[in-house]
């Protein structure tokens, strides 16, 4: 099974890729529901993080995001302490939804992580897909939302990794700016391009009588799948 790893900065149309992979048939990890569900009423995560972090419990009994927020902002130590409870639980999480992706036989997984770099999430993927835009494209999409500042935007960016610094590291990347039809486009040739590798490890298994690893993609699928 092939851990397909989709990652992006804020913005570039991730949670909408990662949507085309679902539409196909591909189990999707959500991260980021990962750590809703943690904070949710009942969470795994509620009961530490209110004794890390007292007060931030809300009227419904979950974490009230908008008060962790407030006392981990601009705070490292305080961030270092929060993501030492809930990376390993998100992990954990992560872990279940790949045996059971495994148990139900799917050749393909794509775990969608937005800090997948920033936490070392890399290191646990077969191949790494990053979607992105242009910067313009990516700020209109954004703040055409009205749900934060310009400021607030720019902290963001501030947070992730480069735009550029995730393209270099990709096996594929995909585009969003050209529109979503160029983007299925290229969500299918990367599901190919994977099943394909995928049957020919296979063979060599059978041919040499022992276990191969998966052939990592040497560079990302040409002109459809690479940014301008």
């Amino acid at each position: 099974m092939i851990r397909l790893a989709l990652t992006g900065s804020i913005g570039m149309g991730k949670s909408a890729t990662a949507a085309l992979f679902a539409a196909r048939g591909i189990p999707v990890y959500d991260a980021d529901a990962a750590v809703h569900a943690a904070y949710a009423p009942g969470g795994e995560a509620v009961a530490p993080v209110e004794w890390a972090f007292p007060g931030v419990i809300g009227a419904d009994g979950g974490i009230d995001r908008i008060k962790l927020r407030n006392k981990v902002a601009k705070n490292p130590e305080a961030m270092k302490k929060l993501e030492s409870i809930v990376h390993p639980i998100v992990a954990g999480a992560q872990r279940a939804f790949l045996a059971k992706a495994e148990a139900a036989g799917h050749d393909i997984v794509v775990l969608d992580i937005p800090l997948l770099f920033e936490t070392g999430g890399d290191r646990r993927a077969d191949v790494i897909a990053v979607v992105t835009a242009p910067p313009d494209v990516q700020r209109q999409r954004v703040l055409s939302r009205g749900q934060m500042t310009e400021a607030e935007f720019e902290a963001i960016l501030d947070r992730q990794a480069p735009d550029s610094v995730k393209r270099q590291r990709a096996d594929f990347v995909i585009n969003t700016g050209f529109g979503f039809p160029y983007a299925e486009a290229q969500v299918d040739e990367i599901i190919e391009a994977l099943r394909t590798r995928l049957m020919a490890a296979t063979e060599q298994d059978g041919t040499c009588g022992k276990s191969s690893s998966i052939p990592k993609p040497p560079a990302s699928i040409p002109d459809r799948a690479t940014a301008s």
